[in-house]
């Protein structure tokens, strides 16, 4: 008998039917997921390759600096003919690069032999002029306008000849000529003559003279390491900068120094090399006497202007007879040493010390005769406290009529804060004359070209 099987049961267990794929129902391979400590160590290469760059390019980095202080410190770079020269050979007189960019950023010296024509006199900072027939004069408010505050400086008052003190109340005057905006004060002006409409009531017709002022100079906020000194803020000591070198330092050394390598920083409080302007000129007084540190001061022109801000701006100078009262309070500022033979500050220093008299300080027992007329001394005879080494070039400033006025300049001394060797300063009023010529020197030749030569 034949059984009928369902139709299920007959069918081929392996049929050869085609399957055709369909896109989508693949099935994906199936991988052991990796461990958390593969990952990790992973990481851990990653990481420690990219350690090793970093290290490997700041050995680099910093071979590559110590090199290149190496051949500044033997050679002078030639850019236009790319190729270096001895360093001694720069700044020598001669043209040892083309085009001669090797003495183009020297140091040099500039004599004054001729008399500034304007200036401004007494602590009411009176404008006068000067004239070799006439002398100096002040300038009446007559017919002055704001043009001609603008020729001059940025801020100008009228001062009643009244209140003058005895020595200018009488004159002699002079006053501007109307449609003169423009040009230099004192080829603007006219002689007055010495008249009176009453009996010492000088001519001026409005009865007044040109006081003039910087706006933006020693004006700070509210307010001394220098020995015996505080910290301080650049903030409130903006004026204060410093150098690969102090300014005095310049003398001692040769006058032809190259200083394309030479910056200035300004607006710290930490002394520091980053960030300073490169140096164009440094002019030096052609009197220096470097056995005796006389006329002591330099002046230094940056390759680009120092944007003035809250702390960077800069002090004013004293006008002539700044009339300062005997043991009047000065304030010395730096990052020197904060003890004789010690180390320097890394932040700024400030102290107050007094003016010390003059005939006090040429005295047989403090300085005698090596203190001259373009010197001061400030500090105290018992010592205390003192500006020491590295505080050279810095400032000596004097707060009155709202503003800081620069008074001195750090130039030398015996030893620091001893008894009875004072700090000696270059007294910034002698030296007006040389520093507002040099200015107008340097004004007249224009700004420096690219490249600070």
């Amino acid at each position: 008998m034949i059984t009928q099987l369902p139709e299920e049961s007959i069918r081929p267990l392996n049929s050869t039917k085609t399957v055709v794929p369909r896109p989508g129902r693949h099935r994906r391979p199936m991988t052991a997921p990796k461990p958390q400590t593969d990952k990790a160590s992973k990481r851990k290469k990653v990481l420690l390759i990219v350690l090793a760059v970093v290290v490997l390019l700041g050995i680099l980095v910093t071979t590559a600096y110590f090199i290149k202080q190496l051949i500044d410190s033997k050679y002078f770079f030639c850019k236009h003919s790319v190729k270096f020269i001895p360093l001694d050979k720069a700044c020598n007189g001669i043209n040892d690069c083309t085009g001669g960019e090797d003495e183009m950023t020297c140091v040099s010296s500039f004599k004054v032999n001729t008399t500034f024509p304007v200036r401004l006199m007494s602590a009411q900072h009176i404008l006068q002029v000067y004239s070799p027939n006439s002398g100096w004069r002040s300038v009446c408010g007559d017919d002055w306008t704001q043009q001609h505050t603008q020729t001059a400086k940025p801020h100008s008052t009228d001062i009643p000849v009244n209140t003058l003190i005895s020595s200018l109340n009488t004159g002699p005057f002079t006053a501007v000529r109307p449609g003169t905006t423009t040009t230099p004060i004192h080829q603007a002006t006219i002689d007055r003559e010495c008249l009176f409409f009453l009996p010492n009531s000088p001519v001026c017709r409005s009865g007044s003279v040109i006081s003039l002022s910087c706006s933006d100079c020693g004006d700070v906020g509210n307010q001394g390491r220098i020995v015996g000194g505080t910290d301080a803020f650049i903030e409130n000591w903006p004026w204060q900068t410093h150098t690969s070198s102090s300014l005095s330092s310049f003398g001692a050394c040769s006058s032809k120094k190259e200083l394309s390598r030479w910056t200035v920083v300004s607006g710290r409080t930490y002394m520091g090399t980053l960030g300073g302007s490169s140096v164009d000129r440094v002019i030096l007084n052609a009197d220096y006497n470097p056995a005796r540190n006389d006329y002591d001061i330099a002046l230094m022109r940056l390759s680009s202007p120092i944007s003035v801000g809250v702390s960077r701006r800069p002090v004013c100078l004293p006008p002539k007879d700044f009339g300062l009262p005997a043991e009047a309070i000065m304030v010395v500022t730096g990052w020197g040493y904060l003890e004789e033979a010690g180390k320097v500050s890394p932040s700024l220093q400030k102290a107050s010390i007094p003016l010390i008299d003059q005939a006090k300080c040429s005295s047989p027992s403090v300085y005698g005769s090596s203190i001259t007329p373009r010197m001061i001394c400030a500090g105290f005879l018992e010592g205390k406290v003192d500006a020491c080494q590295g505080d050279s070039g810095g400032p000596l400033v004097h707060f009155k009529s709202s503003h800081w006025h620069l008074i001195g300049v750090v130039s030398w001394g015996v030893g620091c804060a001893r008894e009875k060797r004072p700090g000696v300063y270059c007294n910034v009023e002698e030296m007006l004359n040389w520093i507002y010529t040099v200015i107008e020197v340097q004004h007249r030749e224009g700004p420096p070209s690219t490249g600070g030569q």
